[in-house]
């Protein structure tokens, strides 16, 4: 492999560490409010409306397709939410970080090596989906918020796009500047939020309780009959109301399990369930609000301050879908699938506090154009689902597995369960494939790109290593061949620390330091960088070290696929601090490979021209590790890709 880093596997489980901040569970689920169910807070303002008048798809705002549809949104919270993700889902905690990425970590390495590779690329294309939900959650969200101005006065009718837009650009502009000191009114508002949407609720529901009857699933089965097709069609619709599963999945490290259930079954579900039968109740009375019924469930009086908390909890749920993609970044360069990206910690206090600036403008820009060539959170509604659903079902087929050869459940116990998640979730899937000419094409459009990116990058790092290793040499044969030498190199003061990402061998860049400069350094460190599939590891676990000769030594430094390497802290934690390394004064040496496109059996040539692009692009290994510039020697090596 390279000179810079590898994701190849140290110890798992190794240094296991507390991922969220200290606090009770209260605490800790009034903190989870506003960072884990933003995004499904916020689809009550489009997802009764979209079930009814959808794209492919107009029904009557009739009592019996009510009720139909409520009854299948609740039955779709209750059991993917709730059932899928809170009970079992969330289970899968990788050392407490969840997401699609950290599932796929903890799928066992000595199984069969072709099905393996098969769900890690299912992971890595779920892992792409969520880049497209990224992007469409702050447009679809804004613009749904902003159009409920529609309400109050026609003549800001013309100003929905050019203020959801300004709206965007200052959600991104103040990414930089770190979120610690908004977060804390994250809490707050979603608190006011979820309870305004329970009490709306409860008000039309005391006007028409026979909506209540909707949680009868016999409901959905008249719906069905009654429909046909045109009922089918609109589960793509349906399936908005569950859209923010995955995001609290991945977001699950931040606060820990309970706190996220507790808040769940304590408000958020009840609050959602009594909105969205709340909407039901008013459609009965009045089929005309279906034009606007979670905005048309507020007095006239109150549709204005409505306006105005829709959009404050809309900002909220993009700022966490944004915050996911910042991690699920760092985690993809930590785990090798991504180029090592510019990573910016904003806060000293919270480590999921980062901001990476390039991606950060790419989903502004995304997110803008999206706003202004859908127009309306209608039609970006049928670009909403696809990548959702397809990173559902993904996430179903590897938590399968996992239950099955990590946590040894029973054919029969696994089938059933994931089975019957399945059933659901694809019927789901096939609903939103009808979306794709309208719109459902984008997320798709998106994924594979971010894909290709994916596997280009991991395939090609992979292809660089094997030639670089051919003539690979183990330390211990090196040094032995050295002594061995009538002409031995002359021994210079200070200290040389070498970075190679195969621990036990020599790295390229010493044996050409030693070959055209004939010195070496009285203290010599060649080091590797693991980063284990666990989150973190503790300090104390950090580093192993291995004595070579006399005055040269094998460190090994390990990182969670979490944590930010510094190599100049890290040399001075666990073992490898007894050598009193002296990282202000080190010389540091690193090797760069200079790839050459040719026709040798790997990738394709395009590909080639791809992953030279992407590495020539790539933060500089120096950045990327905290290494001082002025005390920094990279040395070249040509490779033929």
């Amino acid at each position: 492999m390279p000179d810079d880093r590898s994701a190849t596997v140290g110890r798992s489980g190794a240094g296991r560490e507390p991922r969220h901040a200290p606090g009770g569970l209260v605490p800790l689920a009034f903190g989870a409010l506003g960072i884990v169910y933003g995004d499904i807070g916020t689809s009550p303002l489009y997802a009764m409306r979209e079930a009814f008048h959808g794209h492919g798809h107009e029904m009557a705002v009739s009592s019996t397709n009510v009720l139909g549809l409520l009854s299948l949104i609740f039955w779709s919270l209750i059991l993917i939410i709730g059932v899928k993700y809170i009970t079992f889902v969330m289970r899968a905690d990788n050392d407490g970080e969840g997401g699609i990425l950290a599932l796929t970590a903890l799928l066992p390495r000595d199984g069969q090596r072709g099905h393996r590779r098969l769900l890690v690329l299912l992971g890595i294309f779920g892992t792409a989906l969520l880049y497209g939900d990224g992007m469409i959650t702050p447009a679809i969200s804004v613009l749904s918020a902003v159009e409920g101005t529609r309400e109050v006065t026609d003549r800001l009718d013309g100003l929905v796009v050019p203020i959801s837009v300004g709206i965007i650009i200052g959600l991104f502009s103040i990414q930089r500047h770190g979120t610690a000191a908004v977060a804390r009114l994250f809490g707050p508002v979603m608190v006011v939020w979820f309870g305004v949407l329970g009490a709306l609720g409860v008000v039309h529901i005391l006007g028409e309780p026979s909506v209540l009857a909707a949680i009868n699933p016999l409901h959905a089965v008249d719906f069905f009959l009654a429909n046909g097709m045109t009922g089918f069609l609109s589960l793509g619709s349906v399936f908005l109301v569950v859209t923010g599963g995955e995001a609290l999945y991945a977001d699950m490290g931040h606060f820990g399990r309970r706190p996220i259930q507790f808040s769940w079954f304590a408000l958020v579900l009840p609050a959602l369930v009594l909105n969205y039968f709340g909407q039901g109740a008013l459609l009965i009375s009045d089929p005309d609000a279906i034009v606007s019924p979670f905005f048309r469930m507020a007095p006239s009086w109150g549709t204005l301050p409505l306006v105005v908390l829709a959009t404050m909890a809309t900002v909220i749920a993009s700022q966490a879908l944004i915050s996911g993609i910042f991690s699920l970044t760092m985690q993809g360069a930590q785990l090798g699938y991504v180029p090592r990206v510019n990573v910016r910690h904003t806060s000293s206090e919270s480590f999921g506090q980062i901001y990476i600036p390039g991606i950060n403008w790419a989903l502004m820009v995304a997110c803008v154009a999206l706003v202004i060539g859908f127009g309306s959170s209608g039609a970006l509604a049928a670009a909403y689902g696809v990548a959702v659903t397809s990173t559902m079902v993904i996430t179903t087929l590897i938590f399968y597995v996992v239950l099955r050869q990590r946590w040894g459940w029973t054919l029969a116990r696994a089938a059933a369960l994931c089975g019957m998640f399945l059933v659901v979730e694809s019927a789901y899937f096939a609903a939103n494939l009808f979306k794709i000419p309208a719109g459902g094409w984008f997320p798709l459009v998106v994924a594979a790109v971010v894909f290709t990116l994916m596997t280009t990058w991991s395939t090609g790092r992979r292809l660089v290593g094997e030639r670089i290793q051919r003539a690979k040499v183990p330390l211990e044969v090196f040094f032995e061949s050295m002594l061995r030498s009538t002409r031995r190199p002359h021994r210079t003061a200070g200290t040389g620390i070498y970075l190679f990402s195969t621990p036990g061998m020599t790295p390229p860049a010493l044996m050409a330091n030693v070959r055209h400069n004939d010195v070496i350094h009285e203290q010599l460190i060649v080091l590797a960088i693991v980063t284990d599939v666990v989150p973190r590891v503790l300090p104390a676990r950090r580093s192993e070290v291995t004595p070579v000769v006399d005055g040269v030594w094998n460190v090994v430094l390990h990182y969670g696929f979490m944590e930010d390497p510094d190599i100049r802290v890290g040399l001075g934690q666990g073992p490898a601090s007894r050598l009193a390394i002296d990282t202000a004064t080190a010389s540091y040496f690193l090797g760069a490979e200079s790839l050459v496109v040719t026709k040798r059996p790997g990738m394709m040539m395009w590909r080639d021209r791809l992953f030279t692009l992407l590495s020539r692009n790539a933060t500089s290994a120096a950045t990327y590790f905290g290494l001082p510039p002025d005390r920094t020697v990279t040395l070249g090596q040509s490779v033929e890709l």
